[in-house]
């Protein structure tokens, strides 16, 4: 190897060893979750899921973000008006809603939350049930955890 090969080689290793440090220093910094946000987090779910049987307008504004995009099992996706529309007028009506198997995780001011949900439905009068797996992405936004997307699974029979 030639000596000008050798001082690039070297040139390069350092840049990619300052890159990853500094990388390394950015993401160490850049919103921590503190202590409280887990549990915050999970008030704000909490607070989304007895809306959901028990609808709130109100309520559910505050905890869906304006972007919302959630997705059902089979494929429709909401936006927040249509979302929180067919909660109030009963289209989706929710008897029972059960969370189990919840997890979360944060980083930042995003948090990713699964659970299990088991729920008795009365969907514009028609009674039925659900079992789904589902992924929820929270975004704190303006100090509040709002929910900016949802994504459901049908469990395997």
């Amino acid at each position: 190897m030639t000596r000008n090969k050798a001082i690039w080689r070297v040139r390069g290793s350092l840049l990619a060893a300052a890159m990853a440090a500094t990388l390394a220093g950015c993401a160490g910094t850049a919103n921590t979750p503190s202590a409280n946000d887990r549990a915050d987090v999970t008030a704000a779910a909490e607070r989304l899921r007895a809306a959901m049987v028990d609808p709130s307008a109100a309520v559910l504004d505050a905890v869906v973000a304006e972007q919302l995009s959630y997705g059902h099992s089979g494929g429709r996706v909401d936006t927040k008006q249509s979302f929180i529309g067919d909660l109030v007028n009963g289209k989706s009506d929710f008897v029972t809603l059960d969370l189990t198997d919840q997890t979360v995780v944060l980083t930042g001011d995003v948090a990713l939350i699964r659970h299990a949900l088991n729920a008795k439905t009365n969907d514009s009068g028609t009674p039925g049930a659900v079992s789904l797996k589902v992924l929820q992405v929270w975004q704190r936004q303006g100090g509040q955890w709002k929910l900016v997307a949802r994504q459901a699974v049908r469990t395997p029979a």
